[in-house]
């Protein structure tokens, strides 16, 4: 039996694609959750730790509980408007469901 030789992925060029992640945020305080969506989550997720988003400042300490990657910005716009509905809502609590009832 002949040993199959693999060729090494050195010179391999990946595709560099830029995602639009839509997040779910939960307040350590009031429990609530925050539904958003960026290019780049991480930096936007210490933005929210360091109290410069507006809209969850006084809600802080938040942890990030759900994201979503998207190949553009028009299907994370779509699914963040989507999270924000009352079906939306229903869909993170039932995919959370063991995170959430603890």
């Amino acid at each position: 039996m002949k040993k199959k030789i693999l060729a090494p992925l050195n010179n391999f060029k990946f595709p560099i694609v830029y995602m639009y992640y839509v997040y779910v945020l939960q307040s350590k305080k009031d429990k609530e959750r925050y539904v958003g969506y960026t290019k780049n989550l991480k930096l936007r997720f210490e933005q929210h730790g360091k109290g410069l988003v507006k809209s969850t400042r006084d809600r802080r300490p938040l942890k990030l509980i759900y994201y979503e990657a998207c190949i553009n910005q028009q299907d994370a716009t779509h699914r963040e408007k989507y999270l924000k509905t009352y079906h939306g809502s229903m869909f993170i609590k039932n995919r959370l469901k063991s995170y959430l009832t603890g």
